[in-house]
Order: C-alpha cells, then sequence, then structure tokens
C-alpha cells in the first residue's frame, strides 16, 4: 500500500471533484471499507474518520461525453484539478459517458460506462465500473444530438414508470438504481470504479 492511500485511510483530506452525493458517497464507502486493511478489528466507525472534501471542478469535456477517451479525460481532469484546489493526500475524478462496444452481432450498441482517477501529485491509477445500455428511447438524442442521458431518461422514466418523480438524474439510487430495481444503487456503481483504480495504490510493487 502506498503512503498516500494509508494517510488517507488514516484521516487525512482527500478530495472529490464533484459535489455529486451519491460520487462522493462511492468514495467514502471504498475508502472506509478499505481502512480495515490498517485496522483489522476495525469497526463500521471508520465511515466518519474519512474526512472527504468535495470540489466542483470542470471535467473539461462535453456535459454528455462519448467514448472511452472522453470518459478517462473528464476523469482525470477531475482529479487532477482537484488535487490542485488544496492540500490533500489523494484526490478523485468520476465520469460516465456512452461508449460504443461490439454488439457481438456485427454492429456497436452504447453502454454507459464510469471511470475513476486517483491521483496523488505523483502516482495515478485509473478504473471503470459495468457497463450498462440505456432505453433506445433516451439512448439515440444523447448520441446523436449529445444531450446529456440524465435527463432524457428522466423525461423517459416519468412517462412509462413514475409521472410524480421529479428527483435529478445521477441522485439518490441513480439510473441504474432504477432499471435495476434497487438492485444496484449508483454510489454501489462507483465504488467498482473507484477501487479498481486504487489497485495500483494497494498493490504497488506489482505494477512498478
Amino acid at each position: 500500500m502506498t503512503t498516500s492511500l494509508a494517510r488517507a485511510l488514516e484521516g487525512e483530506a482527500v478530495c472529490v471533484g464533484t459535489e455529486n452525493q451519491a460520487k462522493c458517497a462511492a468514495v467514502r464507502t471504498v475508502l472506509a471499507d478499505l481502512g480495515s486493511l490498517l485496522r483489522p478489528d476495525a469497526s463500521a466507525s471508520r465511515h466518519r474518520e474519512i474526512q472527504l472534501c468535495p470540489v466542483a471542478v470542470s471535467s473539461g469535456v462535453a456535459e454528455q461525453p462519448l467514448g472511452f477517451e472522453q470518459i478517462v479525460a473528464g476523469a482525470r481532469n477531475r482529479a487532477r484539478s482537484a488535487m490542485a484546489s488544496g492540500s490533500f493526500v489523494l484526490a478523485f475524478g468520476i465520469e460516465d459517458g456512452l461508449a460504443p462496444l461490439p454488439d457481438g452481432a456485427g454492429g456497436e450498441r452504447n453502454y454507459n460506462v464510469g471511470c475513476a482517477w486517483v491521483t496523488d501529485g505523483e502516482l495515478e491509477g485509473s478504473g471503470f465500473s459495468a457497463g450498462f445500455a440505456y432505453p433506445p428511447e433516451c439512448l439515440a438524442p444523447a448520441v446523436e444530438g449529445r444531450q446529456p442521458i440524465g435527463d432524457l431518461f428522466d423525461a423517459l422514466w416519468r412517462r412509462h414508470r413514475d409521472p410524480s418523480d421529479h428527483g435529478a438524474s445521477g441522485r439518490n439510487e441513480g439510473n441504474i438504481g432504477k432499471l435495476t430495481g434497487g438492485r444496484l444503487t449508483r454510489s454501489e456503481y462507483g465504488s467498482h470504479a473507484v477501487l479498481s483504480a486504487l489497485v495500483r495504490f494497494l498493490q504497488r510493487d506489482l505494477y512498478d
């Protein structure tokens, strides 16, 4: 484990390049869970020991990122800008977007994929979440017209499932939470990418 990650787990300040509560919860959950590596007898109280500082920074990419290049760039830009905004031992950036992947039938299908980027100012790591497909009704305008997929999905959900649902996309259980009936929430979805990004910090000698 790197010194920077160990210091974060001991309660030194960590920055996240967003004020999105679900994304911040993903980082907090992963770090709190990793705290058991330092203190095997630690209880759930470690959740209160993680010092997390959300900061609004620009992704530097389109509001609706398309393709892995933009998704990764957005996460990287957020992490580096967050690190530069203050005195932190680690900084995280999380960016979601739509990425075309082979559909197995000679064509392509766009999947929502999240990337997490982590930096301590020198060492950097990145990882991805699982991918899922949005319904075609909201996917096409996002790909062809670059409209934000979250707004499109919110409108679709109100039309077909819950007219009273006026929650902002990406909060609470998130779109993946709605699509999976609450079995995979937005923060859990993001935590997969965060933990994957930290692999290089956990096992540095295997990568350097």
